[in-house]
This record gives C-alpha cells, structure tokens and sequence, in this order.
C-alpha cells in the first residue's frame, strides 16, 4: 500500500486495484487547511457517508466496496473503494440562498471547478460543464446531482433538519458508469440547518462546520494559508453540532 495523495481532509491509499479513502480530523474553510484537529470527525463523516449511500443505493451506484476490509489503523474513518476516473467538476446542489436564508422555487445547479490542492474553486457556468465534459455528460451530472439532493433534503426534513446545499463528486468506471464517490450528505460537504430555527432573513443554527467559518471570518483572516488555530470552544461546539447531526439523521447513538 502507499498514499497516492493527500488532501485537505482525505487521504487516498493504493492498494493493489482497491482504493483506501481515509478521513481525517483535519478541518478545512475556504479552501485552506486549519491546523487545528477535531478529534472523532474522520470516522463521523465516514459513518454518516456510509448510511447516506445505503439511501442513495436505488439512484445510482457508489464507490464503496468496504468498510470494514480496511487496515486496523483506519478502521472506523477509512473505506475500501473503487478506482474511478474522477469527474473534474465539483457538483452542487443549492435549495436556498446565503443571503437572507430564503428557500429557492426550486434546487439549482451551481457547479465549480475542482482546483488543486493550495488553491480557491471557481465558478463554472452550465455551459462550462458542457465545453469540458460534453453536453450528455453534463446533463447527468446535473440530474444526479439535484436528484441525490432533492433525495436528501427530503429525508432531513423530515428528521428535522434543513438541507440548505450540498456538494457531491462523481467518477467514471472503465464502460463509463457514472458512480456517485467521496463523500455525501455530510456536515463538511453539506449546509445543515435545524429546521426549527430556520426562518427567511434570520440567521439559522447551524449543524455543520458554518460554525469554523464564522469564527474565522470574524477573526479577520485573509483566507490563505496558514490558516488560523481553531479555539477549543468553537472545535467543541463544532463536533457537538456534528454529532448531532449525525444522530438525528440517522436514527443512531454515536458510540453505540
């Protein structure tokens, strides 16, 4: 086995024709890793990860072969998975606007670019995915992604929690099947709101790591690296929120 590559919070493992994604308790905003650790989070968003893709499992096909036939060191925050031809796009699915936390008429589709390691995604227009992928192509994309998402805020809300956006990566199989990879639904790829909270134009609590931005645009930090330490209070309430998260999605205890 080596480490094919290592990114903000995920590491890739070669071995043999499997892949091995570990999750990290490193935390990411912006674009820029933080140096502080939430320790547990990797195995969190592995966990949750994995429940959402046994309810994604009739919409498409995903990248997990394994959670458990994994090395012992990264049981719990690594899964074993198929190699993919990753799609350069990153796919979002957005049913509310930022400003003014208002609810959309419908989910639209806001893709952007998947830049290297160190640097900022950028926007990408509809027309962008098709100049780069090919107009079939970037129709699935599209339709899968707003599917996995309507999927998804359907299940939350009922579970009371609001989907605000979310993103989702996609690779492709030798034949060109389109599999869903990464991670899903998460509280680092995703906006979760508490649904009791949420109302147009007042700021909604929030169940995912909207909690580290916050604090860290209040600290005046110019969005590049190295990004600032995280205080133990605001990594406490952040992994609180994530544990929440999870349970009350999932139906499950954490620890149990």
């Amino acid at each position: 086995m080596k480490l094919t590559y290592s990114g903000k919070v995920r590491d890739v493992i070669t071995d043999g024709d499997d892949l091995i994604l570990v999750a990290s308790d490193r935390v990411s905003v912006y674009d820029v890793m933080l140096p502080t650790l939430i320790l547990g989070k990797g195995a969190v968003l592995t966990r949750l990860s994995s429940w959402w893709f046994e309810q994604l499992a009739d919409i498409m096909p995903n990248h997990v072969i394994s959670t458990t036939d994994v090395p012992e060191q990264w049981l719990g925050r690594g899964v074993r998975c198929r190699r993919l031809d990753m799609v350069k796009v990153e796919c979002i699915a957005r049913g509310y606007v930022l400003e003014g936390f208002a609810q959309l008429p419908e989910p639209i589709f806001t893709p952007t670019t998947k830049a290297p390691h160190g640097h900022h995604d950028l926007p990408m227009s509809y027309q962008d995915v098709v100049d780069q992928e090919g107009a079939e192509q970037a129709a699935e994309l599209q339709a899968k992604t707003l599917e996995i998402y309507q999927r998804g805020a359907a299940i939350a809300l009922d579970r009371g929690i609001i989907i605000a956006d979310t993103k989702v990566e996609f690779g492709r199989t030798e034949d060109g099947t389109l599999v869903l990879a990464d991670e899903v639904l998460t509280s680092d790829s995703s906006r979760f709101w508490d649904a009791d909270t949420w109302e147009p134009g007042q700021v909604p609590r929030s169940l995912d790591k909207q909690i580290v931005r916050d604090w860290a645009t209040g600290t005046g930090w110019d969005r590049t690296a190295p990004g600032p330490p995280i205080p133990d209070d605001v990594a406490a309430t952040t992994w609180a929120r994530y544990i929440e998260a999870y349970e009350r999605l999932t139906g499950m205890t954490w620890g149990s």
